[in-house]
């Protein structure tokens, strides 16, 4: 049975593919559940999705974890999905080291309880130097938090005369956001089919590409990876400008 993956261009890929993984609480209703059993049967979706940038060479991984319009969820919830994220970070260290993972975190980590922010300097300090995929987790993280962020951090630097106003420009105001030295992403998955970028890396993404599929996220797997890698690969990324055809 032919795959997507064999239509894949190793020579087309990009480097770093951002996921905003939806659908868990869907996927749980859909099946008489709550909403956190939707999030326990996500792990495998990460795994497969991690492993599977990892074995075709892509560079770094983003996905949407948890955002800052979350913590406005249940509190039922929200409690399940710390104490879920703490257990999955102690099961999963070994798999990341033999994946070679490395990981790191993007957002207002000091909001998360404890244990998460402990849980998560161990894995980030045990996998530092691991050479393959980088799995960056957006926790407690929107876009218009980091563009506050940077935008602030400029703001103090031009006052205090470390900055002169007249130098900022893109790749300045790029060097404030929490993804310096993190190239933009390429291609940017949705599950669910929900057409929005629900307040996600809104800097990174001006010229991303996107996939929109109705797969809810605890069924995606590697196959659906590799769907989106394989659209990716047909589009023409212009970033504005006209690209001129010879016949």
């Amino acid at each position: 049975m032919a795959t997507f993956k064999e239509d894949i261009d190793p020579n087309n890929l990009p480097r770093h593919i951002a996921v905003i993984m939806d659908g868990n609480g869907r996927w749980a209703k859909g099946k008489g559940a709550a909403r956190i059993f939707g999030h326990r049967n996500a792990i495998q979706a990460v795994k497969d999705v991690t492993e599977g940038c990892g074995e075709l060479g892509i560079k770094y991984l983003t996905l949407y974890a948890f955002s800052t319009e979350n913590w406005g969820r249940p509190k039922e919830e929200v409690d399940g999905l710390m104490e879920l994220l703490v257990n999955t970070l102690k099961k999963e260290i070994n798999s990341l080291h033999e994946n070679k993972v490395k990981l790191r975190t993007i957002g207002d980590i000091g909001h998360l309880p404890k244990a998460c922010q402990d849980n998560l300097s161990e894995a980030i300090e045990a996998t530092k130097d691991n050479p393959g995929l980088t799995l960056i987790l957006a926790l407690s993280y929107s876009g218009r938090w980091e563009i506050v962020e940077a935008t602030k951090a400029i703001a103090k630097d031009v006052k205090s005369g470390k900055l002169d106003a007249d130098a900022i420009d893109d790749e300045l105001v790029s060097s404030y956001m929490k993804t310096k030295n993190i190239p933009d992403p390429e291609l940017l998955i949705r599950t669910s089919g929900e057409m929005r970028v629900s307040n996600f890396l809104l800097w990174q993404i001006a010229y991303t590409e996107l996939f929109i599929t109705k797969t809810l996220w605890p069924d995606f797997r590697r196959e659906n990876l590799y769907e989106a890698i394989c659209a990716y690969q047909t589009r023409d990324r212009r970033f504005g400008k006209v690209i001129e055809r010879t016949v």
